[in-house]
């Protein structure tokens, strides 16, 4: 799981956030908004992060993004990634 970079850097993001739009996360990676998504996707599918849409404006919707506390996973990738970072 922390094996990419841009996962690695996903997470360092979302853990100083409660939560963040896509298209910030895309900003403030510095990466690709299609190397993002797919690293959200992978990152999604293990249960690390959820994802829910919500309408902003008149029509447009965003894509929020979120940690998954309640997934043991998520902590322990955390810490293991605060350890990478030592």
């Amino acid at each position: 799981m922390l094996a990419s970079k841009g996962r690695q850097r996903i997470l360092e993001i979302l853990a100083q956030y409660r939560e963040i739009a896509v298209m910030q996360l895309v900003r403030k990676t510095g990466g690709k908004y299609s190397e993002v998504n797919r690293n959200l996707k992978i990152l999604e599918t293990e249960g690390i992060i959820i994802s829910e849409y919500r309408r902003q404006a008149k029509r447009a919707k965003v894509r929020i993004i979120k940690l998954n506390r309640e997934n043991p996973r998520t902590e322990k990738l955390l810490k293991a990634l605060k350890i990478l970072q030592e």
